[in-house]
């Protein structure tokens, strides 16, 4: 079997996608033009195959390509491609729920997944109960006779806790064995977490983030295992889900480069977060590989590697002269929505703006939460970035 790295760089690349070259085709087009009668009733009967041209929504080579890849990557069996992460989560998750059913939610879950649920979900009959993403075997009390859904998120956002995701798989297929569990594997970009491996039935990733790495293109992937591939890849085909061949190439670039990346993020993030963590400002740091994150045991158990997002609570919490001090003047850390790409980026979320989306009782601090992502600048210039903020607020 070839290691890892070079599976990265194989993949997606047979004679059949490159015609020749060493990359995948680009292959835009919306028609796809037939020889025969014949031949149309043909791609009409394999339609749903990942290698078979039919029409344009349905992929071209350049997507094939891709979702090959990413189905290799993650050790599926199929993958389906969508705009941007967030429609990745929420076609999942309407192409196997219905009205009354009830799904289960991690309480750590990204944010608009969350509002998802509330504001569209509820309109349609399909009620969410959240539960603390450290529950572990306890998923069990939560189950319902209509559960049909369970999704995760490990580590989660903003707060990054390690689920336990081999015993909540475990409990709920004891439990209930057709429910459908998904995980939002983006963290690890599907390669220092193997989703499908331990049970989960669809890992779902914003390829927005370490994929295409650069901040500069948004797509979604889902790969899904066997028994779930054919509902995921027709529904999501009725939905009108799919990406131009141009981010899909974009894509399948990133994928060459994903591993020495994610390296890279994964020694800049550690050296920060270490720093960060001897600071005298600082309460706690959450960063998955370090002991004061909470699920940092399964992390150990279950993880291959870490990336470049975290983030550490001070103290104390930073009034609005503070803040704009602190932030607005960073040199290197920028203050923008989103993470994966080169750069280091920066947001903050005082308590309060995150008890609306966090089970009551799951939040035990007061201080200010500082969410980074380590891009793949010099680590000292981030810390003295960081060191010249605090010393602006006398921290």
């Amino acid at each position: 079997m070839i290691k890892f790295e070079t599976e990265l760089i194989t993949s997606g690349r047979d004679k059949q996608y490159t015609h020749g070259a060493v990359n995948p085709i680009i292959q835009r087009t919306s028609s796809v033009v037939f020889n025969s009668i014949q031949q149309k009733k043909q791609a009409i009967k394999n339609y749903n195959t990942t290698d078979t041209l039919f029409y344009g929504r349905y992929g071209t080579i350049t997507h094939f390509s891709l979702r090959q890849s990413m189905t290799e990557l993650e050790n599926g069996v199929g993958c389906m491609l969508y705009p941007c992460g967030t429609a990745a989560i929420t076609h999942a998750i309407l192409s196997f729920i219905k009205p009354g059913d009830h799904i289960l939610m991690t309480g750590s879950a990204y944010e608009p997944t969350q509002k998802f649920c509330r504001h569209v979900l509820k309109k349609m009959n399909v009620h969410t109960t959240w539960f603390d993403p450290l529950i572990g075997s306890d998923i069990y009390n939560f189950i319902q006779h209509n559960t049909r859904l369970v999704l995760l998120e490990s580590p989660g956002s903003i707060t990054m806790e390690v689920q336990n995701i081999p015993d909540i798989v475990k409990t709920v297929r004891e439990k209930k064995s057709d429910i459908i569990i998904l995980l939002d594997n983006t963290w690890s970009a599907g390669v220092f977490f193997k989703a499908l491996d331990v049970g989960v039935d669809i890992s779902l990733q914003s390829g927005t983030k370490y994929i295409t790495g650069h901040s500069d293109a948004m797509i979604g992937t889902a790969v899904s295992n066997a028994r779930c591939w054919d509902q995921l890849q027709e529904q999501s085909y009725l939905m009108g889900q799919m990406v131009d061949a141009d981010t899909a190439y974009m894509a399948s670039r990133g994928l060459r480069t994903l591993y020495v990346r994610l390296k890279q993020h994964e020694e800049n993030g550690l050296h920060v977060a270490h720093w960060l963590a001897k600071h005298p400002a600082v309460e706690r740091v959450n960063h998955p590989a370090l002991a004061t994150c909470k699920g940092h045991e399964y992390f150990i158990r279950d993880f291959s590697g870490s990336s470049g997002l975290f983030s550490f609570i001070l103290k104390k919490r930073l009034n609005k002269l503070q803040l704009s001090s602190f932030i607005d003047n960073l040199k290197y850390f920028k203050l923008a929505y989103s993470w994966g790409g080169f750069e280091s980026l920066i947001l903050v979320n005082q308590v309060e703006e995150l008890r609306y989306i966090r089970p009551a009782g799951t939040l035990d601090f007061t201080g200010t939460l500082i969410r980074v992502h380590i891009g793949l600048e010099h680590p000292d210039d981030l810390i003295n970035d960081l060191s010249d903020g605090f010393n602006r607020i006398n921290l």
